[in-house]
């Protein structure tokens, strides 16, 4: 019998897979599909402080091993999130939620945490600085050591709830962001979100997407991920979530021994509805074949000599 369980910044979870911001919506669009429970957790769609309706299409391209989006974190914002969608979320799940914070300002990012402290509906804070596809917020406080380590300051003083930032890849040095924001209060982090990347309409030669940029993300990016985990495990002591390109338990244990305690399941989630599900119900068959009886002891496994 082989033991799923996790821990991340002291919550409990039954298995490491995560559905990740954004490919899930509020969870309540699953919840006819399988149970929900069997999650790790639910980290749910990004939230500002204000509704957006996010960006104008076309805002989805397909790419190859991927996908862009540019969706511009479409959201309700943060009051109808906690007073209606995570309470409607909560009579059909019991597990840890992981609320995602994105913002413009640090005052906004002060606002939502706070808010998040409050609300019994909240379990974990992923504060998103590295959001590519909206102007002057998100990734701009993410690209800079000085910048990311400002933000987790802040968010840090409004919440006492484990706090995890979410990094991005479209830096020069990952892990000195990584370590700023380890200085400031953080006790996890995330990484990656998506690459910036774009396509071209041969027939207009114009760009397919409005927005001209997206983020890719899919099986193209799982090697970067790895990649910068990896390099992230060696310059912190505060546990990882990894993603970027998840669509297997083999998948899933690959970025554990990077150096990720648990992981989130992104794209996937867009091509198939029951990814998580079904790489759950895999994981153990998957574990006993590789000789791992406890998943814990897989983390960072690609470091040891």
């Amino acid at each position: 019998m082989v033991d799923l369980s996790v821990s991340l910044g002291g919550t409990k979870l039954l298995n490491p897979v995560i559905p990740a911001s954004g490919t899930f919506g509020y969870g309540l669009e699953f919840k006819d599909l399988y149970d929900l429970n069997i999650l790790g957790a639910i980290s749910v769609k990004g939230t500002t402080k204000e509704p957006r309706f996010g960006n104008p299409g076309p805002r989805i391209a397909e790419s190859p091993s991927g996908m862009l989006n540019s969706v511009g974190l479409q959201n309700p914002g943060i009051d109808a999130v906690l007073n209606h969608e995570l309470p409607a979320l909560r009579t059909h799940y019991k597990k840890p939620i992981i609320l995602n914070i994105s913002g413009f300002s640090p005052a906004e990012y002060i606002y939502c945490c706070s808010l998040a402290e409050n609300s019994e509906s909240v379990d974990m804070i992923e504060v998103n600085i590295s959001c590519p596809n909206v102007s002057h917020g998100g990734m701009s406080f993410g690209t800079t050591a000085s910048g990311a380590a400002e933000i987790t300051h802040f968010a840090r003083a409004a919440t006492k709830k484990p706090l995890f930032i979410k990094l991005s890849p479209n830096v020069t040095d990952i892990s000195e962001i990584a370590r700023a924001c380890e200085s400031e209060g953080a006790d996890g982090l995330c990484l990656i979100n998506t690459l910036l990347g774009m396509r071209i309409d041969l027939k207009t030669r114009r760009p397919i997407l409005k927005n001209t940029f997206g983020g890719l993300s899919g099986p193209a990016v799982l090697p970067v991920a790895l990649r910068m985990v990896f390099e992230v495990y060696r310059a912190v002591k505060i546990p990882i979530i990894g993603m970027g390109g998840i669509s297997s338990p083999e998948d899933v244990i690959e970025m554990m021994a990077a150096g990720a305690a648990a992981v989130q399941v992104g794209a996937a989630n867009l091509i198939n509805p029951y990814a998580c599900r079904d790489i759950i119900a895999s994981l153990p068959s998957v574990m006993e074949r590789l000789n791992i009886k406890n998943i814990r002891d897989i983390t960072g496994a690609a470091h040891t000599k």
